[in-house]
């Protein structure tokens, strides 16, 4: 039976959209059988393709159009084939039938669907048109899409049903589609990703997600020495807060908020926004060492998404970020602190980037010994 979606599948796809395994791992790992490739697109400062390749995937080369996030990539990884510019700019036929995986966190761009099937050429224009095109081109047995959880109701999910209907026209069947909580997967982050995997046609095998761990680490796993880290987080540049803001912060205790400020500072921190509906939690928002941080955002000290350290009236420094991000120690960002901000903040976080690798090496040895048996 063919566990895979097709385009008459949709109900089905839409209610495993958020499904969780709930059957708790100890361990996803699983040792490669055979030498396996990557090439990424959008590749950012390379959180995913850091965790495929501690899984064991090799990057055989990496798109990126952001000069900063380039130059990071060459300094940590001399020896990946770094790729910049525009996607538009490059062909990549040299890897056909050469390369194991895609992947992509390619923008969320609407594109034109009317519940018709859609085709290749119907998603010019935008990047999941360059992410496909690529694909086609290079034949990969899978092939990862990932993005935001938002994806799901972009354009009523019109969007995301049009790239799986574009997946599908160049010979892809998409597995239900996930959205992983980084939390579940050793990153001591609330953070979530859609994961869209596609599986070629001719192989008729299917693909499993990797399971949640049952330990969550928080915020203390991320900057003391313990079981992430065998050290306590190495001094670093960061941004600082105006005093006036510092000021009101101080007031904060751990894990509160701006309704932990006095009535009449509250009015005057909040402005208009305190007579409008919502929580606004992440509103002068003090990071508690025993919970998981809140999702990193490119900017550690906007006032809607606040993350102040525990006990410092501060944002977290760059190599903070990093950590709660579950980058390396050695992994060194270039360009400005607030270039170096971005492409942390914008990263897939490298241990569930290392998870979702320990499934697809998985995959891949289940492939490679049907088409290849000993």
């Amino acid at each position: 039976m063919n566990e895979y979606l097709t385009l008459t599948e949709t109900p089905a796809l839409f209610e495993d959209f958020v499904s969780q395994d709930n059957t708790n791992t100890d361990s996803n790992f699983v040792e490669p059988e055979n030498n396996y490739s990557i090439l990424e697109l959008f590749a950012g400062a390379g959180g995913l393709a850091v965790g495929m390749e501690m899984a064991g995937l090799a990057c055989v080369a990496l798109n990126e159009i952001d000069k900063w996030a380039c130059q990071t990539l060459r300094k940590n990884r001399p020896n990946w084939n770094v790729l910049e510019g525009d996607i538009r700019s490059f062909y990549f036929s040299e890897y056909y039938n050469k390369v194991d995986v895609v992947t992509g966190g390619f923008p969320c761009q609407a594109f034109s669907y009317a519940g018709k099937k859609l085709g290749l050429a119907d998603a010019r224009g935008t990047l999941f048109y360059e992410f496909a095109r690529v694909v086609k081109e290079v034949n990969p047995p899978v092939c990862i899409g990932e993005n935001v959880r938002g994806l799901l109701s972009h354009e009523n999910g019109k969007t995301l049903q049009g790239m799986i209907s574009v997946l599908d026209d160049i010979g892809y069947s998409v597995a239900p589609v996930r959205v992983l909580k980084a939390v579940n997967y050793k990153v001591p982050q609330k953070r979530e990703r859609l994961i869209l995997v596609g599986i070629r046609k001719d192989i008729d095998l299917k693909y499993q997600y990797p399971k949640p761990y049952k330990k969550i680490y928080n915020l203390k796993d991320a900057l003391k020495k313990g079981e992430l880290y065998d050290c306590n987080v190495p001094k670093s540049q960061g941004a600082q807060y105006p005093q006036t803001k510092k000021v009101v912060l101080d007031l904060i205790p751990q894990k509160g908020y701006w309704r932990d400020l006095p009535l009449d500072i509250q009015k005057k921190f909040m402005g208009g926004s305190f007579y409008l509906a919502g929580g606004k939690t992440g509103i002068a928002r003090r990071i508690g060492w025993d919970e998981p941080c809140l999702t990193l955002t490119c900017s550690p000290a906007q006032k809607q998404t606040e993350r102040c350290h525990p006990e410092e009236t501060r944002p977290f420094t760059v190599r903070e970020y990093a950590r709660i991000q579950t980058f390396p120690d050695d992994w060194e960002f270039q360009g400005s602190i607030a270039q170096q901000y971005k492409q942390i903040g914008n990263a897939v976080p490298v241990n569930l980037g290392r998870e979702v690798g320990y499934s697809i090496v998985k995959f891949l040895n289940r492939y490679y010994n049907l088409s290849k048996p000993r």
